[in-house]
């Protein structure tokens, strides 16, 4: 792989497993230290002995991204070791799926407070580090849910259509000071859930993939790369779908 992040200090939430690990990974891979951050402290553990051995440094904090406390001891963590921060990739997120009429509050309350209240602790904190810097590369992880919906889902396509329209506004807000701001928007990716589902489910899930297949998170972490590399310095304020050809804007 191609070195484009060497130098570069990349805080990735929601990283001890998953896609949020694969992303991780993928910018170790391109050069730059990571700051794993999750609530696993297990995962974080692994995931940061494997970038270790990929030759970079990484730091593992345990922090819930919902709780501004939190959020600042993990920044000031950060500083303690690391001179920048030039790359947030807000990924932490959770479901809570059930039909609307059933949805007990306290799954809408939490699904909002960590998919959606997360990303902007996250961003405001680190973003004036960003800013004294004059610049930066903020992406966000939001769903193919949070542009057409899905049944059973009203709170986590609420927190991702939100995640949305806040990309779009950090992206306005930042611009003068070199930072920028995009989302990914995964569609079907292949995860430990996915694979329990019955073959009858799935395939009725692909007939809706032009591209007839899941994706995987590879997939995510390539297009997240790219937009926290210089490759993408003209990119802002952007949505990019990586579903296969399932949503079409």
């Amino acid at each position: 792989m191609i070195k484009t992040l060497i130098n570069k200090v990349a805080v990735v939430t929601g990283s001890a497993q998953g896609i949020g690990k694969a992303i991780a990974i993928k910018l170790a891979n391109a050069g730059a230290d990571v700051i794993v951050v999750d609530m696993d402290v297990e995962g974080i553990g692994q995931t940061s002995k494997e970038i270790e051995s990929l030759g970079v440094k990484a730091l593992g904090v345990k922090c819930n991204v919902a709780d501004a406390n939190e959020v600042a001891n993990l920044v000031s963590k950060i500083q303690e070791t690391f001179p920048t921060i030039d790359i947030l990739v807000n990924n932490a997120g959770i479901t809570r799926d059930n039909l609307l009429i059933r949805m007990d509050e306290k799954d809408w309350d939490i699904v909002l407070s960590v998919n959606l209240k997360g990303p902007f602790l996250m961003t405001k904190a680190i973003s004036q580090v960003m800013m004294r810097q004059r610049r930066g590369r903020i992406v966000n992880v939001a769903s193919v849910v949070g542009m057409m919906g899905n049944a059973g889902q009203a709170n986590y396509a609420a927190s991702k259509g939100g995640l949305v329209a806040f990309t779009k506004s950090v992206a306005k807000e930042f611009a003068s000071r070199n930072i920028t701001c995009n989302a990914v928007a995964p569609g079907f990716i292949e995860t430990r859930m996915t694979e329990k589902l019955q073959n009858a489910v799935k395939e009725n899930y692909i007939k809706a993939i032009p591209l007839n297949r899941f994706g995987t998170a590879d997939d995510v972490a390539n297009a997240i790369l790219f937009l926290a590399s210089d490759d993408a310095s003209y990119i802002t304020g952007q949505i990019i779908g990586v579903d296969g050809g399932m949503f079409m804007r």
